[in-house]
Parts: structure tokens; C-alpha cells; sequence
């Protein structure tokens, strides 16, 4: 069974060392690659939707966390306080309450909404140590975060806008969703009071889902601490689950905040806050794309688009050639040099690698390369300018089609 741990080693993704501690992975340049890629793939997906980006601190004052509940309800999972003199402050265990800061920082109209403020931005929870694992459940989290402030009119049309988002993006990186959940709060007092609007935020959730066409399970217990929620489910090679995405309506905290607009009627209004997250952290997203796909990511995420091997020392130069040229058209391209093995050897270690360039004495006499593709199609010989730009297509593309 793919194992993200074993593959993100082998592959030179990330590790983790004693010295920084548990659940604290650091991440290798292949690795930083793939995850700076996937990191610009959903801030252009966002922008494309209407988001706009903001950066918030990592560290807030006590206060700022009493007010959104957080201390209250979900404290045994936050770092305790550092005391700044007079203040305390903490790592923050989630970024919707900067982000009701940042709205309330101005004066809001109804002509401004929906205003949709997203952030890829690091989160700390106190996870202990027996429940940590690779990148699946780490203490030091970046989050694919966004959250949508809008009247309540535009609530579910925002919600369902998010489920096809995240839609997608799936499709773009190869996930599937197993099923989606409507999580609902449980016994305990790990929940916020205020029924009325429990009720609300689940009718509407309850909307966006029906409308959407998705079959959905209730699952009382798994609300977070303000609100229902709709959950995207995958699962492991194995069968295990997880959530990796999920949409969430806020009444809670826009009503904690003090968040207000001014309606067309002049009058100050209460914004209702979607919370929403295309691909959950990017830690848990990395580590399932790598089990997935057995670590052979999509061409376009891929840190290795394409390797050049020469069959012989005498089209070494040609092969570096083809390397320079594909880099030059944006392709992140390597050799693979007749030193380092048969050209068998050379091919089998570049299984993973979307797009192979074989050159020959005939290809390199003609301005040539051989395509193979990671799947075992050969697609045949192909001038180099026309096999970099069909190439170059796929991986634009940002899909999962290798080859048209």
C-alpha cells in the first residue's frame, strides 16, 4: 500500500528531525516545489472566483480568542499563552477570527458584499504526540482558508459557489470524494449556545447540499464548536477516512465581532459568515495526493515534468540542449545522462516522471525526441519545438490528461 511517510522520504519531499520536534515536518526542495505549485494553483483558482487575499498574523491576543469562543471551546487544543509584558498572546488554533478583524477594520456597504477575503496561512493545534503521523495530523498546520461575508440572502449561492470549487480542484488533482457529510453538533458543551441559529445555519446547509445533487450523511458530533458544517470525505488506498475539505455558515462569530453593513435601507445589518476551504491543509493534501497517485503526481504539480536521455555519450550535448530549451519554456526538465546507467536503468528510474524524451543518433540528426509517457504510451517522434509545446498545453492544462 502507498504510504505517504515512506514515499515523501524516498522522493525527497519532506522529513522530519528530533531536534525540531514531532509533528513539525520541514520540507526538501522537491517537496517546497510541489507545494509552492499547489499553493499558486488554488490562490489563481480563488482569484478566478471572486476571492481577494490577505495575510494575518499567526499570533493573537488573548482577548481576540475569548471573544471568537475559541478559548472557551476548543482550548485543550491550543498552545498556552506567552506572556509580552503586560498581554498574552497566542498561536492562534484557526484564522476566522483575524479574519472577522480584518472586516470589521472598515466600514462595510451592502454594495460590498459578498466580500470574499482568503489566505493560505499557518495554524497551530497542541495535537499530542500519540496521535501524530507523517502529514496527515501535524502541530504546525497551513491552511487553504477562506471565509465569506455576505447577506443572507447570498449565503447558500456562496456556499454552493465553494462545493464546486472544491469540486474542481478534484478533478484537477486526481481526488475523489468518497461521500459528504452534514456535520451536526452533539451532546457535550464543546458547542456554542443558541439553537435558533444552529437551526438556521443547518437549514441552509441543508439547501446548498440539495441543491448541489449531492448525497449526503448526517453525522451528529462532528460540528465545529460555532456551527454545522459540510464535510468532504476522502479515503486512504486503504479505505481509511478523512475530511480534507469543508464549507461551513457562521452565525456565531459575526454576531461575537459585532460585524455589521449598512443595508440598502440605511440601516446597520448582521453579515453571516461562510466559512470555506478548497483542499483543507496543504500538508494533508500533499500526503494524499502522494498515496493516490503513488507518488507519480499530475504533470503540472509533478517537480520533474520531463527527463532527456540521450541513448548514448554522442547526444549528451543534444540532450542538454533539450533540457535548456524546455526550462526556457517553463517545463522543469532533467537529464539523465548515459553515466548514470542503461538507458533501461534510466527509464525505469524516472517511472514517476510524466514525460520521457529519448534521443537517439536519428532523433538528435533531426531535432528530434522519442516521447514515452509515464503510462507506457509512446506517442512517437516529434520535432523538439512541438514535442515542448504539447508538453507545455498538458501542463496549463493543470488536469490529469497526459497526453491528447
Amino acid at each position: 500500500m502507498p504510504d505517504h511517510r515512506r514515499l515523501g522520504r524516498e522522493l525527497d519531499l519532506f522529513d522530519t528531525d528530533p531536534l525540531i520536534g514531532a509533528g513539525l515536518p520541514y520540507w526538501l526542495p522537491d517537496g517546497a516545489l510541489v507545494r509552492h505549485t499547489l499553493e499558486e494553483y488554488v490562490r489563481d483558482l480563488e482569484r478566478s472566483a471572486g476571492y481577494r487575499h490577505v495575510y494575518s498574523p499567526v499570533l493573537g491576543k488573548r482577548e481576540l480568542y475569548e471573544i471568537s469562543g475559541h478559548r472557551a471551546h476548543y482550548g485543550g487544543d491550543m498552545y498556552p499563552p506567552m506572556r509580552m509584558g503586560a498581554e498574552e498572546v497566542l498561536l492562534r488554533p484557526s484564522l476566522c477570527p483575524h479574519h472577522a478583524v480584518i472586516y470589521r477594520s472598515r466600514p462595510r456597504s451592502h454594495r460590498d458584499l459578498p466580500l470574499r477575503l482568503a489566505e493560505l496561512g499557518g495554524m497551530y493545534r497542541a495535537e499530542l504526540s500519540g496521535v501524530l503521523g507523517g502529514l496527515t495530523r501535524v502541530r504546525a498546520i497551513h491552511l487553504n482558508d477562506a471565509h465569506v461575508f455576505c447577506t443572507l440572502d447570498q449565503a447558500v449561492a456562496e456556499a454552493r459557489t465553494a462545493l464546486a470549487l472544491i469540486g474542481r480542484a478534484y478533478a484537477d488533482l486526481g481526488i475523489r470524494a468518497v461521500r459528504h457529510r452534514l456535520s451536526l453538533p452533539g451532546a457535550g458543551g464543546k458547542y456554542v449556545a443558541g439553537p435558533a441559529l444552529w437551526e438556521r445555519a443547518t437549514a441552509l446547509l441543508r439547501e446548498v447540499l440539495d441543491g448541489s445533487g449531492l448525497p449526503y450523511e448526517e453525522a451528529p458530533g462532528e460540528a465545529a464548536f460555532y456551527g454545522p458544517k459540510i464535510d468532504v470525505q476522502i479515503a486512504d488506498p486503504v479505505g481509511r477516512e478523512a475530511t480534507l475539505s469543508t464549507v461551513q455558515i457562521d452565525f456565531h462569530q459575526p454576531e461575537r465581532f459585532d460585524l455589521r453593513y449598512t443595508g440598502a435601507d440605511g440601516a446597520r445589518h448582521r453579515p453571516v459568515m461562510v466559512h470555506r476551504s478548497i483542499i483543507g491543509s496543504v500538508e494533508r493534501a500533499v500526503a494524499h495526493l502522494l498515496e493516490v497517485h503513488g507518488g507519480a503526481f499530475p504533470a503540472w504539480l509533478a517537480p520533474v515534468q520531463l527527463v532527456v536521455l540521450p541513448v548514448a555519450a554522442d547526444q549528451a550535448d543534444r540532450a542538454r540542449e533539450v533540457v535548456r530549451r524546455a526550462g526556457a519554456a517553463g517545463l522543469r526538465a532533467e537529464l539523465a545522462a548515459p553515466e548514470d546507467g542503461t538507458l533501461g536503468a534510466r527509464i525505469r528510474a524516472a517511472r514517476r516522471v510524466p514525460y520521457l524524451a529519448v534521443i537517439g543518433r536519428r532523433e538528435a540528426d533531426g531535432d528530434q525526441v522519442a516521447l514515452r509517457l509515464r503510462d507506457g504510451r509512446r506517442p512517437g517522434a516529434y520535432r523538439v519545438e512541438e514535442a515542448l509545446r504539447r508538453i507545455g498545453e498538458r501542463v496549463a492544462a493543470r488536469g490529469t490528461t497526459l497526453w491528447e
